[in-house]
C-alpha cells in the first residue's frame, strides 16, 4: 500500500490564480490492486470493487466471503482518502473568471439602476392606462390580474436598461460550466492502517479486516469456542488465510 500510495508533484492552479505544486497519488493502482485480489479469490464470493463518493472524502473498498463447515470467514479491505480540488493550470481558467466578474459587475451595477428607476417607470405606465387615483394595493392587483401588461412592462424595464438579464444569466451557467470542466482532482492519504471505528470518523488510511463467525441456523455468532472445530475444518480454514496472505503478497 505504501507503494501504490506514493506521492508525485503536479502542478494546480488556486482560486486566486495562483500556481503551486500539490501532491497527489493514483487511486486507480489502489483499484486495481483490490481488483486483482477478488479475482485470485476463486472460490469466494466477493463484492465488485467500488469508490465511495461522499464530497471531498472517498473510499475504495471490497468485501469477500466464503463457508468452511459451519464457520463464515469474510474480510473487508477499504483505502480512505481526502479529495482536494484545483484548477489546471491554463489560461482559459483566468479568462473565465475575468468574463464572469464582467458579467456580476455588470447586472449589479443594472440592477440598481432598474430598482431605482422601475418604480416611477411603472406608475407612468399605469397613469398611461388611465389609472389616475390608486394606491399600493390596487396597483399590486393591476399586476397581479393583467399576466399580459405585466410582462410587457417587465419587458420594457429590462430594454430601458439596455441589457437582456437572461442571455447574461445563460452565458454565466455556460462560464460556470466551463470552469467546472478545467477542475482537477488531488488526492490525499496516509498508507497506515486503521480500524473500523477510525475509517467511519473519515481517518485516513487503509483497513483491512478477516473475521470468522460460527453460522448456526443462519444466524452469525462472532463468540464461539474453537476448540470445537474439527481438524479438517481448522486445516481449511487455515488455507484460506493462506490464499488471501499470498495473495496480498504478489
Amino acid at each position: 500500500m505504501i507503494e501504490m500510495t506514493k506521492m508525485i508533484e503536479v502542478k494546480v492552479m488556486m482560486g486566486d490564480s495562483t500556481i503551486v505544486t500539490q501532491k497527489t497519488f493514483d487511486p486507480a493502482l489502489v483499484s486495481n490492486f483490490f481488483v486483482k485480489i477478488t479475482q485470485g479469490l476463486k472460490e469466494w464470493s466477493f463484492q465488485d470493487v467500488s469508490t465511495s463518493n461522499n464530497e471531498d472524502l472517498r473510499r475504495i473498498f471490497t468485501k469477500f466471503e466464503i463457508m468452511e463447515g459451519n464457520y463464515l470467514i469474510s474480510g473487508h479491505i477499504s483505502l480512505q482518502f481526502h479529495v482536494l480540488l484545483y484548477y489546471k493550470p491554463a489560461q482559459r481558467v483566468i479568462d473565465c473568471q475575468k468574463e464572469l466578474a464582467e458579467i456580476v459587475s455588470l447586472t449589479k451595477s443594472k440592477e440598481q439602476q432598474l430598482s431605482d428607476d422601475s418604480d416611477q417607470f411603472v406608475l407612468n405606465k399605469i397613469k398611461e392606462m388611465g389609472y389616475k387615483d390608486f394606491d399600493h394595493q390596487k396597483l399590486f392587483e393591476i399586476l397581479y390580474e393583467n399576466d399580459e401588461f405585466r410582462e410587457k412592462i417587465y419587458k420594457e424595464i429590462e430594454d430601458s436598461a439596455g441589457i437582456d438579464f437572461n442571455e447574461l444569466s445563460k452565458k454565466k451557467m455556460k462560464l460556470f460550466d466551463e470552469l467546472d470542466s478545467l477542475l482537477v482532482e488531488t488526492y490525499q492519504t496516509s498508507p497506515v492502517l486503521i480500524d473500523d471505528t477510525r475509517l467511519v470518523t473519515g481517518e485516513e488510511g487503509c483497513l483491512c479486516t478477516l473475521d470468522i463467525e460460527f453460522v448456526k441456523n443462519k444466524t452469525k455468532e462472532g463468540l464461539f469456542d474453537p476448540r470445537k472445530i474439527s481438524n479438517l475444518t481448522k486445516d481449511n480454514i487455515l488455507k484460506r488465510l493462506d490464499e488471501i496472505h499470498k495473495l496480498f503478497k504478489e
